[in-house]
């Protein structure tokens, strides 16, 4: 009976442990003040005052001007993410953005932070979309592509 418990035990433990492991995600990496509210980036679009690099670090190029890296979890994009980082200065205004999904879920905008810092930016924003680009984006009627 004890033998019983202890694998019936056992296996609970075993199964949380890779639950939990499986869907846990990294905590943010980001600042509040590292967060770009979309009303803002549309007014830079529409009103072209301020020189930054939009680039798109998910699946959609749907920001007008952003550059389309693709999903940097993909190792071949997150080289091409590197590559379009490295022809811009340290203190370039950089705004990167995915929105497949919400932030808890989303496989993308972590690695590009963590991009963005480990190559010494220091004045980039993740666009907050913190549920999906079509929500907070779309459906808000800022600028799209075309």
């Amino acid at each position: 009976m004890k033998k019983l418990l202890f694998v019936k035990v056992s296996l609970l433990l075993f199964i949380s442990f890779c639950t939990f492991h499986v869907s846990a995600q990294k905590p943010v990496n980001w600042t509040d003040k590292q967060l770009m509210q979309p009303s803002e980036l549309a007014s830079i679009i529409k009103n072209k005052t301020n020189q930054v690099t939009i680039i798109s670090v998910g699946p959609f190029n749907t920001i007008p001007d952003a550059i389309n890296v693709g999903m940097v979890s993909e190792e071949e994009n997150m080289d091409k993410f590197k590559t379009q980082l490295s022809t811009l200065k340290k203190d370039a205004k950089v705004v990167v953005y995915c929105g497949c999904c919400p932030y808890e879920h989303c496989p993308n905008v972590r690695p590009a932070i963590d991009v963005l810092k480990q190559m010494k930016f220091t004045n980039f924003y993740l666009l907050n979309l913190p549920d999906n680009l079509k929500i907070d984006w779309i459906n808000k009627g800022y600028p799209v592509t075309q």
